[in-house]
């Protein structure tokens, strides 16, 4: 064939395979048998490799991978995917009922129902109608691009057709199937392999592989329940919901409108038993309000949407016995005590342990070794012990002496008033305390070092190249290559050798020497000072601006810093207090880590100086975060709500009403993004 007949070949193959995968994957149908199927896709993958620049984006012959991934990139995401508040009480729904009513001011509204499925949330992003990017939720603000591997799940479209927005974004839910999973790990079973916990986690795990054609041969699925962007004519998510189905997205039959908060408690009881002959893991319903005008009026929380909510079933139970009390230490020392269980079959997985939290809840259980307990998955995924059953209880059980001493070091424990938790205070010695520190120090959200995982960092410690976070900056590729050292498998309990390869040990100090560059926030949440989260880190950095104010600063100086209460300022005080830690810093100094704040950028215009903005709605030339960077470019500020000092409000399509009504009340100027346009240009 020439190169027109090849590419002619080449689109009817394309275009006819796909026809025939969503046929088989989405509505159970089949009109060739998998031989012509599999001869079809091999004649496409032949003129494919011969003409590799007529191959199409939405090829079908990526469902079958074969792209290594050997890091995953971090993506920001264009909208948050935040959680939702969840509830195992119908009271608080009808709590959560009246709240929206409240917040609607009585105005009429509808909710929709739909099954909360137990699986990795995802976000597609399709521009011109082709599948671009696919990224895990992460953190809610950024997640990973594991788009090859999405790729393989047959049941998501590389192509839509049909009427949509040039860029528009999707979001459901990954997951594994029950009978694929079983099917696995039956087959590890037979290989001697370690079976495998549950089909959440083995989706999560399946998505991150570097082998997208493994990831294939998995079999995951996927359910999208979300429509988002720009243009989308859509007033309800009912209708976002059609328009998913309109444009073949695999939509899980499941969902219900309910007009009253009766039909919700309906709806949750039709599905409580009947969602158990579904293909795949469910823990609840999920309700949301369904105009999508008076989601915006409803607005958020810092972390959650006050139009839905996760209504949890009842998690599942069962008894066993207690077999003893362990003590863990963790970065910040603070003791966990954990429950040895017999094992028992819970929710699908074989359950043998169970935090017992702190010495609060096992004074309040008098749980005693010997004890048959009553265990629950707290929605359905952690363990946890709710009762003990004493009647079943042996009279010579002795009564449970919470510990005195540190189990790593043998430090004395303390307890400060008003705490739940023991500490053991040896932080600089106590070896899972300092190897925490270390963990957390090359976090994402720190330091984000890669290639250096707890069992390289342990084997680090065990070696003596590392016994503080400054020592990482001494080490070198001599050191670390064919560094060997003994790793426990928890699954099994044997021990194995491992060892840092050529290439690991090159990516190992590379990424040390990248780390150099993380801005100072980044630093100072590394540190691990106790309640200094990250959000914490960058107001301190901010205000401060170098370590060396920090460390000069007093007491009421820090304290006097927006949102910083006297609990902070005194571990910041204290855990600047201490030589040992100082000396870390010193170190790291020396090693070229950043320790001074970057100045924020000065606007490039004052044209809105001294004038506060909220913005709202839905806009066509702008999105929301580019009006406000717009607003802070030009000298302004960005504020959340209408208040007194808001001077204009921008307003537009499907604002909530409420903010309209507050602004036209305090003679706030509204304006739309037009004007807005006018007063920056």
């Amino acid at each position: 064939m020439n190169q027109t007949e090849s590419k002619e070949r080449i689109d009817q193959l394309t275009d006819q395979l796909n026809h025939y995968n969503y046929l088989y994957y989405q509505e159970s149908k089949s009109e060739v048998s998998d031989q012509e199927f599999d001869y079809l896709l091999k004649e496409l993958e032949e003129l494919e490799t011969q003409h590799p620049d007529l191959k199409r984006e939405d090829s079908p012959t990526q469902r079958v991978g074969g792209y290594i991934t050997k890091s995953f990139n971090t993506v920001r995401h264009k909208y948050p995917m935040l959680s939702l508040g969840n509830t195992y009480s119908r009271e608080e729904l009808i709590d959560f009922d009246k709240r929206v009513a409240k917040g609607l001011n009585d105005d009429s509204y509808e909710y929709f129902c739909e099954l909360k499925f137990d699986g990795v949330a995802i976000s597609l992003t399709y521009e011109n109608g082709i599948l671009k990017r696919a990224v895990t939720r992460g953190d809610g603000q950024k997640g990973d691009d594991v788009t090859q591997n999405v790729k393989t799940i047959r049941s998501i479209p590389l192509k839509v057709s049909g009427d949509f927005p040039d860029v528009f974004e999707v979001r459901g839910e990954v997951f594994m199937p029950n009978d694929v999973f079983h099917q696995l790990n039956q087959e590890r079973q037979e290989a001697g392999e370690t079976l495998l916990a549950n089909p959440r986690n083995t989706a999560s795990g399946t998505l991150k592989m570097q082998d997208s054609s493994v990831v294939a041969k998995r079999k995951l699925d996927c359910y999208l329940y979300s429509l988002m962007g720009e243009n989308l004519d859509i007033e309800n998510h009912s209708e976002a919901i059609s328009k998913l189905e309109t444009l073949r997205f695999n939509v899980s039959p499941t969902y219900k409108k309910c007009s009253t908060i009766e039909d919700v408690f309906d709806y949750i009881d039709e599905w409580e038993q009947k969602r158990k002959t579904l293909p795949l893991e469910t823990d609840g319903i999920v309700i949301k309000v369904n105009n999508t005008a008076q989601q915006q009026e409803l607005g958020f929380t810092a972390k959650i949407p006050r139009w839905a909510i996760a209504y949890k079933y009842k998690a599942e139970g069962a008894q066993t016995v207690l077999k003893d009390i362990t003590y863990q230490v963790g970065r910040t020392g603070a003791i966990t005590p954990v429950a040895e269980l017999e094992p028992v079959l819970l929710a699908g997985t074989t359950v043998k342990r169970a935090s017992l939290h702190n010495a609060n809840e096992i004074e309040r259980l008098d749980i005693r070794i010997g004890d048959y307990v009553a265990v629950e998955k707290g929605g359905e995924i952690i363990p946890k012990i709710t009762a003990v059953v004493k009647e079943l209880r042996k009279d010579e059980a002795p009564q449970t002496e919470y510990i005195s001493e540190c189990p790593e070091c043998g430090t004395e424990l303390i307890r400060k008033e008003g705490e739940a938790n023991h500490y053991c205070p040896n932080e600089t010695s106590c070896p899972p305390q300092v190897r925490g520190r270390v963990e957390h120090f090359i976090s994402r959200d720190a330091m984000d070092i890669n290639h250096l995982g707890p069992n390289t960092i342990k084997g680090l410690f065990d070696k003596g190249l590392i016994n503080d976070l400054a020592d990482l900056y001494t080490l070198t590729y001599e050191q670390v290559c064919d560094l060997k050292f003994e790793i426990m498998d928890p699954a099994t309990g044997e021990t194995k050798t491992r060892s840092l390869k050529e290439k690991s040990a090159t990516n190992l100090i590379e990424s040390l020497q990248a780390s150099k560059s993380m801005p100072f926030q980044n630093v100072l949440f590394g540190l691990g000072i106790r309640y200094v989260g990250k959000t914490v880190a960058e107001k301190l950095a901010m205000h401060f601006g170098s370590i060396d104010a920090i460390l000069s600063a007093s007491f009421e100086d820090i304290v006097a810093v927006h949102e910083i209460g006297e609990r902070i300022a005194s571990s910041v005080i204290d855990f600047f207090g201490k030589d040992a830690n100082i000396s870390i810093i010193d170190r790291l100094k020396e090693a070229g880590l950043q320790m001074e704040a970057e100045q924020p950028a000065a606007p490039i215009a004052d044209k809105l100086k001294g004038k506060t903005f909220v913005v709202s709605g839905v806009f066509t030339l702008f999105d929301r975060d580019e009006l406000k960077n717009l607003i802070k470019q030009n000298g302004g500020k960005v504020g959340s709500s209408i208040s007194g000092n808001t001077d204009y409000l921008v307003a537009g399509d499907k604002m909530g009403p409420s903010k309209l009504e507050k602004a036209q009340k305090l003679g706030t100027n509204i304006i739309t993004e037009q004007d807005f346009k006018t007063m920056i240009s």
